[in-house]
Formats: C-alpha cells, structure tokens, sequence
C-alpha cells in the first residue's frame, strides 16, 4: 500500500484488487534514484561518465537510467539507429555537433540517425540526466565511421560487472530487467 491519504479528494478509494495479470512482473520503483550518497550504483561508461541503471527490457534493446559525471566529461563518438530521451536533472552538458546546451529542467529528444558526441562542463553541479536509450549505440571514430557498438547485452555486462566489483551484486541488474 503506498502512504495513506488524508485530505487529498481520492482518499478512500480502493485499490484494484487484481492489478496484475498472471505472469507480468512487478514494478521498479527506486527512490531518490539521482541521488549521488552511494556512488557504487554508477556503472562507469567512460573514464568521467557513469550510469545509474533504472530499467533494462532485453527484448526491445532498451534501458533508462541516470548518467553521471561530477566535473568535465565525455561519452564517445555514437550514433544512435533508434530514439532516445533526456531529461537534465542538474548541470550541464551537450552534445559538439548541435547548437544548444541542456541544463537542469531541459528535455532532449534524439531522432534515429543522429550522431554525436556528449560532453559534460565543469558546473556547480553534477551532470545528471535522465536517458531512455532505444536500441544500440553505435561507437565512432572522428571520421564519423562505425567503429564498435554497445546494446542492452553490453550494457547488462558492464553494470554487473561494476555491482559485483564494488559488492552490490549483480542480482541488483536482474532485479532491474523486465
């Protein structure tokens, strides 16, 4: 049961008894999941950006979570096939190839066929954002050409290789997969 009503106009009204159909999974639900308190929960990317996974679906190639960098950062050269989403938590960052510069409250929708290259300025604050990744990351040379990828499996990889090594375990991912 979540916290119980007092004056609010709903109190009283009664949960749906069968909310869940026979073999669904049950909801993630991670509070203050941008919180910084226990960094052990941010996977590294890169030497200055690391992810706090939310969410991983293996089935459409996709994951949501909060990236991370406490002073000047970068995540390689990508493109990316499929949407993603951002939402800026605090900070700042941007991507070299555009003509804008996200801060705390941006929102950032990514077309299929974008390229980039994310960086994070030094700010008062840590860059935080919000991304819902769908599909792979294409890695990319400076020339623009593919050179690597990173999906959902190498994703699932490097966060529990990263829980393990800093003893959270990698059962904290599973929990996380739907």
């Amino acid at each position: 049961m979540p916290e119980e009503a007092t004056t609010e106009f709903w109190r009283g009204i009664k949960p749906i008894e069968n909310y869940s159909k026979p073999g669904s999974l049950p909801e993630v639900h991670i509070p203050n999941a941008a919180d910084l308190s226990d960094e052990r929960y941010f996977a590294p990317l890169s030497d200055t950006a690391f992810s706090r996974p939310l969410w991983i679906n293996v089935q459409q190639n996709m994951w949501a979570d909060v990236l991370m960098a406490k002073e000047a950062g970068l995540v390689n050269r990508h493109y990316h096939p499929q949407e993603v989403f951002a939402w800026t938590i605090s900070g700042k960052w941007a991507y070299l190839e555009y003509d804008w510069t996200a801060t705390a409250g941006s929102f950032v929708y990514e077309t299929p066929g974008g390229s980039h290259t994310l960086v994070a300025y030094e700010s008062d604050e840590p860059m935080r954002v919000h991304f819902v990744v769908k599909g792979p990351l294409i890695w990319l040379d400076e020339n623009g050409e593919s050179i690597g990828h990173f999906d959902v499996f190498d994703y699932i990889q490097v966060c529990k290789e990263h829980y393990e090594k800093v003893g959270l375990g990698a059962h904290l991912i599973d929990e996380l997969t739907r």
